[in-house]
Parts: C-alpha cells; structure tokens; sequence
C-alpha cells in the first residue's frame, strides 16, 4: 500500500479501539452477569465449576472440550497434508484445472451446514461403520466445511511466489519432491498455512450444526446441554471457551511467527 495511502497512527488507534470495544462490550456484560445477584457481586458461581461434588453436571462441557481439540487437530493435519499439498501439486503440474479446482473448493461456503448435513449423514453411516462413532470422525466433515477458508488463505501465499522457479531451482540443486515440499515450498507458504490453521481451528471450536445433527458430542453441544440446566454456567463456560480458543489462537500465531522469524529464507 502506497504511503500516501496508508491510514495515520491516529487513525489506525482509533479504529482498532473501537472494533477492540464492539467486541469487550458483550464479553464485559456476559461476564457481569456471571457475578451479579440479588445480594450483590458474588463469585460463587465461578467456584462451583470445580466443585467435585458437580463434576458430573459439567461433564459434558469437559468432555465436548477434549473432543473439539482432537477434532481441531486432526482438521489442521487434513489441512496441512492433503489440501495444501494438492494445492501445490495444481499449481505446478496442472495450472489449467485451477479454476476447476477452485470451484470445488468454495463451493462448500455457499451450501448451508443444515444441506452439508443431509449429505454427510449417508457417509457417516459407513464412516460409522468402518472408523466408529467417535467425535472425532467429524474431522472429515469439518475438513469440508474449512476448505474454502484454508483455500483462499494458501492459494494468496502461492500467488505471493514464484512457486515453479523454487521447486525447479530445488529439483535442479538434486533435491526430492518431498524435500522440495517440505524445505523450500512450505517455508515460503508459511503464512498462507499458519492462517488456513487458525482458522479452522476457529471454525472447529464454533461450530454446532452439524456436530449436533451428526449426534457427536463437541464443545458447543455441550454448552447448550448445560444452558438447559444452569444459564449461568452456560455464560461462564463460554467466557472461559472464548478466551481460551484466544490463548490458542495466540500461540498458534506467535509460534508459526516465531518459526518464519528463524527461516533464513
């Protein structure tokens, strides 16, 4: 962006503070209404979430919490080991099915997740069948419902390089294809990758429709099991949820920038 172009510091503050405050108001209010009561400020709600003698009827919280970061996990490893590297492979040895490609890649983010639903559900009935009914099967549907974010994230980082004349260079120099894709083409897409991470695993933590249509326990059925129950813990819970999910995101982001600042390239 040209100098002239770019927003002033003054400017930049001010914008960032007031998106900073369109999103502190509701978590400032959730977070008050947690404490507040007839008598006054209490935090006794807080303290009972690790009361043992209520463990159980918080179980599904913790539990749907495990499931959602295994299911983060393996949707980041789908990612990272078969859509980015498919991606690659179209851009240098079969440019003319990009736009093919890219159709079938966004094509999820113009279905609703109710529709993905109704698809899904004969699939995982084999999927049953073959891998099981665990939570985390559900990695295969949210591989889906993350690919167009993951694509257009990886696509801009291979659009930013010259992708061929590295992995020529690399290949003339003796190196393998797999070396090629792990030295020399994954560290120029480390940026595309680490954001097409972060974001499904944002996706994976939020999301319920099919989670719950698909009968598998995650973090978001969860909560709405114990809103029935306990509103307030339900309000805690997605406090903690939320700046948890912020933590994770963070250390995500530092970590893969942590990494491209020790990239010599």
């Amino acid at each position: 962006m040209s100098s002239a172009l770019a927003p002033s510091r003054t400017v930049r503050w001010i914008i960032g503070l007031s998106v900073g405050l369109v999103f502190a108001v509701p978590f400032a209010a959730t977070a008050l209404f947690t404490i507040t009561s007839p008598e006054g400020i209490t935090f006794e709600r807080w303290a009972a979430l690790f009361d043992p003698a209520l463990a159980a009827k918080y179980r599904p919280v913790w539990t749907g919490l495990v499931n959602s970061l295994i299911l983060a996990l393996v949707t980041v490893a789908i990612v990272l080991l078969l859509v980015a590297p498919t991606m690659v492979l179209v851009s240098l040895r079969f440019p003319r099915l990009r736009r093919a490609f890219e159709f079938l890649a966004l094509l999820p983010i113009t279905i609703p997740a109710i529709v993905l639903v109704v698809g899904f559900a004969p699939i995982y009935l084999q999927i049953g069948r073959t891998f099981g009914t665990g939570a985390w099967t559900l990695a295969f549907a949210y591989g889906v419902l993350v690919l167009p974010f993951a694509y257009r994230s990886i696509q801009a980082s291979i659009d930013a390089i010259d992708l061929r004349t590295l992995s020529e260079a690399a290949r003339t120099l003796g190196a393998g294809w797999p070396t090629v894709l792990l030295r020399v083409v994954a560290p120029n897409l480390r940026q595309g990758l680490l954001a097409a991470s972060l974001i499904s695993v944002a996706v994976v933590l939020g999301e319920f429709t099919i989670a719950s249509l698909l009968n598998r326990q995650v973090l978001q059925t969860g909560l709405v099991v114990i809103n029935k129950q306990d509103a307030w813990a339900s309000a805690i819970f997605t406090l903690l949820a939320l700046a948890f999910a912020f933590v994770l995101l963070l250390i995500i982001g530092r970590a893969g920038r942590a990494g491209s600042g020790r990239n010599p390239s």
